[in-house]
């Protein structure tokens, strides 16, 4: 099976991943998954875990979260379900170090994530690089229509998304209040999980943390794989991706 193929071709490629790691893989990466999934602190999980057993200090596991996280959104990247052809581009604002960053998010029209970028301004070159990052791997699957706010950086930034050759000539651009509305929406979704830290205290935190976040919303959004996408099959493919058996499963 490809899946079968897929995993020993991972757990040859990451088995230096755990290396010098005091706790066994599966704990880790459940410890993971758990608080990018959920709205959890890492004290909240530190008590979970002695509850069952496991001494596991929470800043051990937040050094766990921002070592683990990228990989996940790393490896599942290849996974991502094309998008329908028809996009939406906004950002919204993340507290860094008592300071308003922000965050470049894509979605299709029918809500499937597309692509994310923390920035430190929100200006011409963010906006350039958010779509050279959303594009550049797929220039094929570039989106025909694509919905944004009225900001003045986005009309130039497809210019030359076009000219590079990362969108097909002449796309729609539209800028329109009500079809933006999803994907404000959908900043929720992200910044949910972000109501229990308060600000990121650094730039990589941030950067590396909300990655995690952005990928499991990829995870549970599926990825054509089967016509139900329950929690433990979502585990079952985290597991996948650093060639283990079972997340929860020593």
């Amino acid at each position: 099976m490809i899946l079968n193929a897929i995993a020993e071709k991972l757990k040859r490629k990451s088995k230096d991943d755990f290396k010098g790691r005091q706790f066994e893989a599966w704990l880790i990466i459940q410890a993971v998954s758990w608080y990018l999934r959920y709205p959890l602190s890492y004290r909240d999980l530190e008590e979970m875990f002695l509850e069952r057993g496991f001494e596991v200090d929470h800043s051990t596991i937040n050094r766990w979260v921002l070592t683990y996280a990228p990989l996940i959104e790393k490896r599942l990247r290849r996974f991502r379900k094309p998008h329908c052809g028809s996009i939406r581009v906004d950002e919204t604002y993340i507290k860094v170090r008592g300071k308003w960053k922000y965050l470049y998010r894509a979605i299709d029209k029918h809500g499937n994530p597309v692509d994310f970028l923390l920035t430190a301004n929100r200006d011409l070159d963010a906006a350039k690089r958010f779509f050279n990052k959303m594009l550049k791997d797929e220039p094929l699957l570039s989106p025909g229509k694509i919905g944004t706010d009225g900001a003045n950086t986005f009309p130039s930034t497809i210019k030359q998304s076009v000219d590079k050759g990362h969108l097909r000539p002449d796309p729609v651009h539209y800028v329109t209040k009500h079809l933006q509305q999803r994907i404000e929406s959908d900043h929720f979704r992200v910044k949910k999980n972000m109501l229990r830290i308060g600000g990121f205290r650094s730039f990589h935190t941030a950067r590396r943390t909300i990655a995690g976040f952005e990928a499991m919303l990829w995870l549970k959004k599926g990825f054509d794989f089967a016509e139900t996408w329950t929690v433990r099959e979502q585990n079952d493919l985290i597991a996948l991706l650093f060639g283990l058996q079972k997340v929860n499963e020593a």
